[in-house]
């Protein structure tokens, strides 16, 4: 993506969501940020003031943002992307901001609430290619207008994992057996330790084919969630000081991390030995329980005024919701989010004769991951992982 200043603005939108983060979850700034941006271009008063704030740009330019947000993940290999308007057939749009919108967005709402859902979830099943099957909107009970859009991302790794089975010792994992991922490679720089006001957070990037990689986060222990995230959207940044992989002291070096010296039958280059876990999330978010966060405070009330620039028929966000599924595993990462705002109205070994440097990562402990795409440093999704996949007899290791 061509302009930082509204990649700043995404990620400045995950940042806030992920402040408030206690427990495992999901969530797309990105596919929120345009539907803002759309509606604060149509809105004035506190709700243009509100939404021009949450989207962190001008009311006037967001709406060629969106269009750039839009345009430019619907061209990154690996990442299908879509926005769809459903209005009912009486409900008469604004010519400028309806052109504002993607060719062939625009569809109808028919009014029989069956056939309306049918075709709204269809419409997820289609965007997201099947990970969220139902459109997180109501349109039972007289709804307007129905704006949503749809992201699912797809990526398989540059160097797949190992399955083992693994008993953490200690921690909330304690004596359960879970389905590990674990690899070795010659790439230290793959990790780092950051030095942020609130702790140190390790950091590693697991590269996709595609340019979508997958950053995982853990903290020191008793970190929030939302700070370690928070501290990788600030690493995208270049806002914290970061000791990479090569340069990491010997012994314990950061949160999961040890540099240790191993014998070896052969003299090796210094390695990563990474463990983490397989696991799969899926979380239902209601935007409307965070109004001030998403500059819905005042567009959710019940009064005319918020969208003239939309419609000359009075309009208010009566619903604003998001569903988001995300799985890491062996061979890959698959995320999607649809969010839609509804308007009311491892013999005998060989001599070990030569030392060898191992950096070892492991994450044994819930941590945090963000899904970015590696050319512009947009974040797609983000999460926390308390959950991972059990281990299962079955497993093909």
């Amino acid at each position: 993506m061509r302009a930082n200043t509204t990649v700043r603005a995404v990620n400045g939108l995950t940042a806030r969501w992920a402040a408030d983060v206690a427990r495992g979850t999901v969530f797309s700034a990105a596919g929120v940020w345009p539907l803002l941006a759309f509606l604060a271009d149509g809105a004035q008063g506190a709700a243009r003031r509100e939404l021009a704030q949450a989207v962190g740009l001008p009311a006037d330019r967001a709406a060629a943002a969106a269009r750039e947000v839009l345009a430019a993940t619907g061209a990154m290999r690996g990442l299908d992307a879509a926005l769809g308007l459903w209005t009912k057939r009486t409900l008469e749009l604004r010519e400028a901001w309806r052109a504002g919108l993607p060719a062939g967005a625009h569809g109808v709402l028919t009014g029989d609430a069956a056939a309306d859902r049918e075709a709204l979830d269809a419409w997820a099943v289609k965007h997201t290619g099947g990970l969220v099957e139902r459109m997180p909107v109501e349109v039972a009970g007289g709804a307007e207008m129905v704006l949503a859009s749809a992201l699912a991302l797809r990526t398989r790794w540059l160097r797949p994992f190992e399955e083992v089975p693994w008993e953490p010792y200690g921690g909330p994992w304690d004596a359960r057996t879970l389905l590990a991922l674990r690899r070795r490679s010659v790439l230290l720089d793959r990790v780092g330790v950051a030095d942020t006001p609130h702790g140190h957070v390790t950091g590693l990037k697991v590269l996709g084919d595609n340019a979508l990689d997958v950053h995982l986060l853990l903290g020191e222990e008793g970190m929030a969630p939302g700070r370690v995230l928070g501290a990788g959207v600030g690493l995208l940044a270049g806002g914290h000081p970061v000791v990479p992989g090569p340069r990491l002291p010997r012994g314990d070096a950061g949160p999961g991390l040890r540099v240790v010296r191993e014998r070896s039958t052969t003299p090796d280059p210094p390695t990563l030995d990474v463990t983490t876990v397989a696991y799969g999330i899926a979380a239902d978010h209601d935007l409307l329980e965070r109004h001030e966060l998403f500059g819905l405070t005042a567009a959710r009330l019940e009064v005319p005024g918020h969208f003239p620039g939309v419609s000359a028929f009075p309009l208010c966000v009566g619903s604003a919701r998001q569903s988001a599924v995300a799985r890491f595993g062996a061979r890959g990462f698959e995320a999607a989010a649809v969010t839609a705002l509804g308007m009311a109205g491892a013999g005998a070994p060989p001599p070990l004769r030569y030392l060898t440097t191992v950096v070892e990562a492991v994450f044994d402990r819930p941590f945090g991951f963000l899904a970015v795409h590696r050319h512009s440093r947009l974040v797609l999704a983000a999460g926390w992982v308390t959950d991972p996949e059990p281990f299962r007899e079955d497993e093909d290791c």
